[in-house]
């Protein structure tokens, strides 16, 4: 599979998102999932994650996550968020719950994107029960506009719990084990799940976005791995 780049905008393309707060959001028909860039863009990214796991953070901020946010904010790519909350049950607390609740309440005020990044920014020690509701209103702060009395009672009163509840079952749904779902980050790329043989690619930068540019210019074989056979060839993407 060749790789195809170009520089520059092309004539009649739209015009990038300059930052987040630009980007539109809104909550998906399934009301399960949070949709995040141009509704157009040609790409779908569907990312199954858990605030509280660390994996989830590294693609967030050191892997994958920023060359996906550039890629939406450039309105080539969009992104979709299920958020699990499995972690809690596993090591004990509310984090993961209580983070979701405080995402969706963000996207009230169209902020999810945003505050979204501002947690993995701030991501607790797995074992800790760190995303508290002090603490989220206290990260709600760096976000503009997003710490306002409706958000403050949303986050306290876990205003959206069956939203959190409906979404962790989602997750369940995707897995290959009833109940279980398939591990957090998990990535699907226009309905094609990134093979474990590349899942590498997710916390590289470079392969990542390699990946995006690929599937850009090659739609059709990319569908061809929906099936997980034949695989891609990892050098395809830079390993």
């Amino acid at each position: 599979m060749a790789l195809v780049t170009g520089c520059g905008q092309r004539y009649g393309d739209p015009k990038p998102y300059d930052t987040l707060a630009q980007v539109p959001e809104k909550l998906a028909v399934s009301g399960t999932t949070v949709m995040v860039g141009d509704p157009t863009a040609e790409v779908t990214v569907h990312l199954y994650e858990d605030m509280r796991c660390p994996v989830c953070e590294e693609f967030e901020t050191t892997g994958g996550g920023p060359e996906l946010q550039n890629a939406v904010l450039r309105r080539e790519v969009k992104a979709e968020y299920t958020l699990a909350s499995f972690l809690d049950d596993r090591l004990g607390g509310s984090g993961s719950k209580k983070a979701a609740n405080a995402l969706r309440a963000a996207l009230d005020t169209g902020r999810f994107a945003e505050y979204h990044e501002v947690l993995y920014a701030n991501q607790p020690e797995e074992e800790v029960d760190g995303f508290t509701d002090a603490r989220l209103l206290q990260l709600a702060e760096q976000v503009d506009g997003l710490r306002t009395p409706a958000f403050e009672s949303a986050v306290r009163t876990m205003k959206y719990r069956s939203f959190v509840t409906a979404s962790e079952h989602a997750y369940e749904t995707v897995g290959t084990e009833p109940g279980k779902g398939p591990g957090t980050p998990t990535a699907v790329i226009d309905d094609v799940r990134v093979p474990d043989e590349i899942s590498g690619a997710l916390y590289d930068p470079t392969a990542f976005g390699k990946l995006l540019q690929l599937i850009q210019d090659n739609p059709g074989e990319w569908q061809e791995y929906k099936d997980y056979q034949p695989l891609p060839d990892p050098e395809d993407y830079g390993y």
